[in-house]
């Protein structure tokens, strides 16, 4: 796979898992705890994909180093998030599952690009 192809497939995944993000996020209880996390979670599980695109439009080196930065940081608080949400119990783990296993593997792929532009 061209580093264009697997660029622009990347795009998608991220943008995909977004709006799952805002599904999920759609249905958290409509408490003042609800929505705080509500939100953290929605800024932090879009802003990955949006900072992955800024990323391949970067002026620079180590512009684009800095964003995929951004998106390793934003992918590790998603996790966080969802973790909670799983304890709390907002959200049944077979819900939760994929995006769990999906916000691991973006993490992955964030952390391994951000080692090799080193």
């Amino acid at each position: 796979m061209e580093n264009r192809e697997f660029a622009r497939e990347l795009e998608e995944r991220t943008k995909r898992f977004g709006v799952e993000i805002i599904r999920l996020c759609c249905r958290l209880p409509n408490s003042p705890e609800g929505r705080a996390i509500r939100n953290q979670l929605t800024r932090s599980g879009t802003s990955i994909g949006a900072n992955y695109r800024e990323a391949n439009r970067a002026r620079s080196r180590a512009d684009f180093r800095s964003k995929i930065g951004i998106c390793a940081s934003e992918a590790s608080e998603t996790g966080y998030w969802l973790e909670i949400i799983g304890e709390i119990g907002w959200a049944p783990d077979e819900n939760l599952a994929g995006l769990k296993k999906e916000c691991e593997e973006l993490l992955a792929i964030f952390s391994s690009i951000g080692k090799k532009t080193k």
